[in-house]
């Protein structure tokens, strides 16, 4: 009889390949998408950005808050439940009606059902693999865990360029099954193996409170990234600053009520333990770090590498997705490994080192050039990947070790909400660095590269064109260049000789006059990434020894009491 510990992680494995399966098809299979609801994408900046971030920002308001009802109704029933929402996310998405605006509010919706159904998921899967193994195997099934998540990503990846080219709901459905097997396989098969505190009051104010402020936090981030006005993004706009200063403020209150409450949403104590807050201080500065670099790097191929090596604007989301397989090669070759050694030797060497790693492969891209050779670059994202998974497993072992059994759910659902939360923080202190530079430096290089081609007249209507709209554009699959010719009078365009058309519409111009800049505003943002990772690695240095909760928090507490009671019976 298979022992119920290979059970539980093999179903919550099956969740992980489902999630990072999803999110890479999403990515991939966006142009297509986009085009198949009829979405301009100089118009649809913000509809771009909740297809790709509403699932992670609902993730992370919602993680913590469901780590704790598990932790008082039971992880088994939310993680069942989990699986249940998500693939009803799915199926919307795939039947979603109509097109244009009203389309794409529907995609976003169901992203946001679907995110839903990821909290319940992530909020609970590291504690029922916790419960289920034994201290010393934990960090190898968290691992494990994490790596059949990664072959997810790459299934991902391949998957949607396929059915992207076939159709575009298709890329939905292909989760549907998954859902419905995991769903009935989660329900037949899953244990509550601790009872759950039914003793404990739902802290409501507390959980309001919270979900409000990160909420307008991550909302005020997320336009932020937006062009406002004639300002190339939204720092100035009064809504992004109204909404990030009242979201800080009311989590200031948030943690204020949860000092005094009963039973609190936030589990304050977990942080009185060293290895713990660590841990968790270790996460938000990594993910701060490597958040945005996946993203930042689908950017530089698709808008800058593939279209110099004659990949054109409509393949290279898929070819980005090809070309970036080492980045999470790595991690998955790392993941189990350094999983399987913290559970001998502990944490902090191994996250500690991956993180110095991480930092060191952000030094190496700012030494790449923008016609980059991809051997280098392979071995670069490859040998960061690495770093990330020597991070992370033995790092989330730490975090759950350290944890009381009855509140594993709370601090499963605390490292969820500081990875999401983290990694969208990274993509809008990297996006802002990357539009703001461009703002400034890509309007003079346009209009003297247009003039140097012979189409001065379009030199004044390109220079406007927002570096949010060019990035945007590339990233969906589209020319940049052929998108504004084909939304002007036809007396502008005929009067440009056919032989400028087709050279500033071609693979090699614009990402020629994009480069420079581009990836000098990179460079920025990964000495930014680099900084982040290395102060994660200081952090990790000073956890101090590993902490197990069962053998030295439980057992030092057993002993006091013992001791207290013979001082009590001597005297």
């Amino acid at each position: 009889m298979v022992q119920y510990k290979w059970i539980a992680l093999s179903n919550t494995s099956l969740g992980a390949f489902m999630g990072f399966m999803n999110a890479n098809v999403v990515l991939i299979a966006l142009p297509a998408i986009f085009k198949g609801i009829n979405i301009n994408p100089f118009t649809s900046f913000q509809y771009l950005l909740w297809v790709l971030f509403g699932y992670s920002i609902v993730s992370a308001i919602l993680v913590v808050n469901v780590g704790r009802i598990s932790d008082i109704f039971g992880r088994v029933r939310m993680y069942n439940l989990g699986f249940l929402i998500f693939t009803i996310g799915s199926l919307l998405l795939y039947i979603t009606p109509g097109s244009g605006n009203i389309a794409a509010l529907q995609l976003v919706i169901y992203r946001i059902v679907q995110g839903i159904g990821g909290a319940f998921l992530m909020a609970n899967s590291a504690a029922i693999i916790s419960e289920a193994f034994p201290p010393n195997e934990r960090g190898f099934a968290l691992g494990l865990n994490g790596v059949i998540g990664i072959f997810g990503g790459v299934a991902g990846i391949i998957i949607g360029g396929i059915l992207a080219s076939i159709y575009w709901r298709d890329v939905f459905l292909v989760s549907v099954p998954i859902g419905i097997l995991g769903t009935i396989w989660s329900y037949r098969s899953l244990k509550q193996l601790s009872k759950p505190n039914r003793n404990q009051n739902v802290d409501i104010l507390g959980n309001i409170m919270y979900a409000i402020s990160l909420i307008l936090i991550l909302i005020g981030i997320t336009y932020g990234i937006l062009p406002y006005g004639t300002q190339a993004t939204g720092w100035g706009n009064p809504f992004v600053i109204t909404s990030i200063v009242v979201g800080i403020a009311m989590f200031v209150g948030f943690i204020f009520i949860e000092r005094r409450v009963k039973d609190p949403m936030f589990r304050l104590e977990l942080f009185k333990t060293r290895a713990f807050t660590s841990a968790a201080v270790a996460i938000i500065l990594a993910q701060l770090a490597f958040g945005g670099l996946q993203l930042m790097l689908v950017l530089l191929l698709q808008a800058i590498w593939l279209p110099l090596h004659g990949y054109s604007y409509e393949v290279t989301p898929f070819w980005a997705g090809i070309y970036l397989l080492p980045l999470l090669a790595g991690f998955g070759i790392m993941g189990s490994i350094a999983g399987k050694l913290s559970d001998r030797y502990g944490a902090r060497s191994l996250a500690t080192t991956g993180l110095v790693i991480m930092g060191t492969g952000f030094l190496l891209l700012t030494l790449l050039p923008y016609n980059f050779n991809y051997l280098e670059f392979a071995l670069i994202i490859f040998f960061m990947g690495v770093g990330n998974g020597l991070f992370v497993s033995p790092n989330m072992a730490a975090l759950i070790n350290a944890a009381p059994p009855q509140h594993r759910g709370s601090a499963s659902g605390i490292r969820a909400m500081l990875t999401n939360t983290g990694s969208t923080l990274s993509i809008g202190i990297f996006f802002t660095i990357v539009i703001d530079t461009l703002y400034v430096t890509l309007p003079p290089v346009l209009t003297s590269a247009l003039n140097a081609a012979g189409a001065p007249q379009l030199a004044s209507i390109l220079a406007k064109l927002p570096p949010t709209a060019a990035i945007f554009a590339a990233f969906l699959g589209y020319n940049p260049v052929s998108t504004v010719l084909s939304q002007l009078p036809n007396s502008i365009v005929s009067s440009i000789p056919a032989s400028t058309i087709s050279t500033i519409t071609g693979t090699y111009w614009f990402p020629n006059v994009l480069a420079p800049a581009f990836v000098e505003a990179l460079r920025t943002a990964f000495y930014i990434g680099s900084a982040m990772a290395f102060l994660a690695a200081i952090v990790s240095a000073l956890r101090g020894k590993a902490v197990i909760y069962e053998r030295d928090i439980l057992r030092s507490t057993i002993t006091s009491a013992l001791d207290g009671k013979k001082e009590q019976q001597q005297k």
